[in-house]
């Protein structure tokens, strides 16, 4: 067996998700944390913690440490400068979702990172879970024959003390830039790109500038429609968070229900619990329509995203997410919006 030395990466920002990234690497063979870059007192503490080089700055960091590849788990506005950053030093990096805060600044990053030749790998980390990668091969197998109707909900209550942080209560630090754009991906990983987007949005239980609540229309390249809700200001048990049990920065409950209902003219896909429902005998609404359950291994998706990156370092694999890829996460994301603001269906750039 051949083996191989654990790629040399650094995280950049130290929040709830650089550490979790941080724990997660520690926990796979194949990789290694080797600096934190932070400006904030926290992240001296954290590198202290872990007997890590402490840096304020990128800059400098590349030039002392030399990683083989840098995690980017800053706020948002800062993906796409410190990701060109790495791209020019020709360092591949891992940047968390969203890609950026606007179209435009993703595709900048995916073109830096084309004409570079350096690989940028965007952390929508739940491709990376095995019920989201099951239910792709389901759908894009044909066992649901043509899907025609998708359901979705994100439904949780935060904290009031959440919204301490002053840019969550801002356009862009809402429940559609932070959370719905999880579901957007998982939505087009499984089920194909999404050409259209209709909306609604509500800000009226907290007051803030940004959304609490949004309803939407989704229409899929193959047809299919979905209608998707959203708020984070209900007492409810129906979100990604706390029906899969997924390991996040966060703690959860499990609260055993499904969030994602996959119709099909052949069969039904509820997720995650990997339930299926097909007829019995005649194809008609009369006919038993018995229950059918898979079951798959539970996995850690982040230490898995954690392989992967080795991996596209080591030029062993190729991105799941590209940077093209998520900018179109993004656009369709961002079309919510759009579609919200103006009262007008938003057609996406095929």
């Amino acid at each position: 067996m051949i083996k191989r030395e654990a790629a040399r990466i650094a995280v950049v920002g130290v929040g709830p998700i650089g550490q979790r990234h941080l724990h997660a690497m520690a926990a796979e063979a194949t990789t290694e944390a080797v600096a934190i870059v932070d400006p904030s007192p926290v992240g001296a503490e954290i590198a202290g913690q872990l007997q890590l080089p402490s840096f304020t700055d990128l800059e400098t960091m590349l030039d002392q440490v030399s990683p083989d590849g840098v995690i980017i788990a800053t706020p948002n506005t800062y993906h796409v400068p410190l990701a060109l950053r790495c791209i020019a030093r020709g360092v591949p990096v891992l940047v968390e979702k969203p890609i950026a805060d606007t179209v435009e600044g993703a595709g900048q990053l995916a073109a830096a990172a084309a004409a570079a030749d350096i690989s940028v790998l965007v952390g929508h980390h739940r491709r990376h879970n095995p019920i989201i990668q099951q239910a792709r091969k389901i759908v894009q197998g044909g066992e649901l024959g043509q899907v025609l109707a998708i359901s979705a909900t994100w439904l949780v209550r935060k904290p009031d003390d959440y919204f301490n942080v002053a840019w969550r209560r801002e356009p862009g630090g809402g429940p559609i830039l932070i959370n719905l754009i999880h579901d957007i991906d998982n939505l087009r990983f499984i089920a194909g790109e999404i050409a259209a987007v209709q909306g609604m949005t509500s800000s009226r239980a907290r007051g803030f500038a940004v959304e609490d609540t949004a309803a939407m229309l989704l229409r899929f390249e193959s047809g299919a429609l979905a209608t998707v809700m959203l708020s984070d200001k209900v007492a409810a048990p129906w979100s990604w968070e706390l029906t899969a049990g997924e390991r996040t920065s966060y703690d959860f409950p499990r609260t055993g229900q499904d969030c994602y209902l996959f119709a099909g003219t052949k069969a039904s896909l509820a997720l995650p619990s990997l339930r299926m429902w097909r007829h019995d005998g005649a194809q008609d609404w009369q006919s038993p329509l018995p229950e059918t359950q898979i079951t798959i291994p539970e996995e850690d998706p982040i230490r898995r995203q954690a392989a992967h990156f080795a991996a596209v370092i080591q030029g062993r694999a190729t991105p799941i997410t590209t940077a093209g890829d998520a900018t179109r996460t993004l656009e369709a994301t961002l079309a919510v919006r759009q579609a919200a603001a103006e009262g007008t269906l938003v057609e996406l750039t095929p």
